[in-house]
């Protein structure tokens, strides 16, 4: 190792001491900041600590994520009259490209841009746990219409479950990975028709006889 290498790493590790020592500031002036709130809540209102708490059982979502949720779209959901409503005003639902009178599903809306980014980042990381109804949604909508599209439905899923969490002070419930398997047989068959229509075959169901 040379002068240059020892002066290089030097450098990089004061800019990681400079940057941690930030990051600790910025922890401590945010628990501050909720700990001056919780105490000016009302006494019949879940304290915004309990509800940082509440929005970690989602998968993909830790302390930072749900603090950055919190924040952007506070705790109080009675302004959203739906979850559509909260939806359209994050971004997170797609716009309409009308032309020649047919309408196309286009890009995301414009919304509040770090709660879309957070919202993918944990889209993502849900995605990813095992057993979980989003890494279920993600894998079937990703072979329909690609990973991007899969992902920002994923976001949507995830958004919607904490609207209703925020609003009525529940607990987040998944479906679980074999949700879609556990639909009605009626839906399945319906889908499995539809396929071999557009094959070209004509089908009729007849159920079965139950054996006596």
């Amino acid at each position: 190792m040379t002068d240059y290498h020892r002066f290089m790493l030097q450098l990089y590790l004061d800019q990681y001491d400079a940057l941690a020592a930030a990051i600790a500031k910025i922890d401590l002036a945010v628990d501050a900041a909720i700990a001056q709130m919780d105490a000016k809540e009302a006494a019949d209102h879940a304290s915004f600590r309990a509800l940082i708490l509440l929005l970690c059982t989602v998968p993909g979502i830790g302390v930072l994520a749900a603090v950055t949720i919190l924040a952007e779209v506070g705790t109080d959901m009675s302004r959203f009259p739906t979850a559509g409503h909260l939806l359209a005003w994050a971004g997170m639902c797609p716009g309409q490209n009308e032309s020649a009178g047919k309408r196309k599903s286009s890009r995301l809306r414009k919304g509040a841009p770090w709660l879309k980014i957070i919202l993918i980042q944990c889209a993502w990381a849900a995605s990813r746990k095992k057993d979980s109804y989003y890494k279920a949604q993600f894998n079937r909508l990703r072979a329909k219409c690609g990973p991007q599209k899969a992902i920002c439905a994923v976001g949507a899923s995830m958004l919607t479950a904490i609207y209703h969490m925020l609003k009525n002070g529940t607990q987040h419930h998944d479906l679980g990975a074999d949700h879609f398997d556990r639909r009605s047989a009626q839906v399945k068959a319906s889908k499995l028709v539809a396929q071999l229509v557009s094959l070209g075959f004509d089908v009729r169901l007849q159920p079965i006889a139950p054996e006596a």
